[in-house]
């Protein structure tokens, strides 16, 4: 076991770009989901300084654009500014407060001009809060339905298949297995002064059931949760 002071020294590691065959080997390994979309928008790594070799990555931030959809619902009339923070994981053996580290740096990375509303998720299904969003000033926004959960082989498979969505018989065919339906945890980060606004004046966010539940503020105790997106 870990001693509780065991933190990461910002001073000895850095974020940088990561290329996405090491970026897919980290989620794989690491993260719950064991995969990710075949794109990525920025995929920044956690590296101790000195590192040279991108393999010696061991944390990875995946960001692209989320569907349409979840990008109106999100920021409305600027759904093409919409960017997600898809994955966020860190491998075991590192400091506490890594994922945090890695969170607030890689958000730095991304022009704000470009991106001014970030969006990501904590999944009910493996028990994540989103303490390590809230720690980085991400904005808690409420509770998405409850959807089905897909596996194969351990591997999460989403039900959205390009512009398709497919329907639970046709996930059945893949030989993927239900595993129950799970609510998220929908967190936010406007960037620019209309979305700031938005949030001071607590739109609402037609995503969600539950919207601006006080509760999950509640669990920021420990920012160094391993809340992977």
């Amino acid at each position: 076991m870990k001693p509780a002071c065991d933190c990461l020294r910002a001073a000895e590691w850095e974020v940088r770009d990561v290329e996405i065959g090491i970026a897919r080997r980290l989620v794989e390994e690491n993260h719950y989901a064991r995969g990710a979309s075949n794109t990525a928008t920025y995929l920044h790594g956690l590296f101790r300084k000195g590192d040279i070799f991108q393999e010696q990555c061991v944390g990875l931030a995946w960001w692209l654009p989320p569907t349409r959809s979840c990008a109106e619902a999100t920021y409305p009339g600027h759904w093409k500014e919409v960017l997600s923070l898809s994955r966020l994981v860190i491998e075991p053996s590192i400091s506490q407060n890594a994922c945090t580290f890695l969170l607030a740096r890689s958000r730095k990375l991304i022009p704000e001009g470009v991106w001014p509303c970030l969006v990501t998720y904590a999944d009910e299904w493996r028990g994540h809060s989103g303490a390590i969003y809230l720690a980085d000033n991400w904005e808690y926004v409420g509770k998405t339905k409850p959807q089905r959960t897909y596996v194969i082989d351990g591997r999460m498979v989403a039900r959205k298949a390009g512009p398709h969505t497919r329907t639970h018989a046709e996930m059945l065919a893949l030989g993927a297995e239900m595993v129950g339906s799970f609510a998220k945890h929908k967190f936010v980060f406007f960037r620019d002064a209309a979305g700031v606004l938005r949030r001071k004046q607590r739109v609402l966010d037609t995503s969600v059931t539950q919207p601006l539940q006080s509760t999950a503020r509640t669990t920021s105790t420990k920012p160094w949760l391993r809340a992977g997106g």
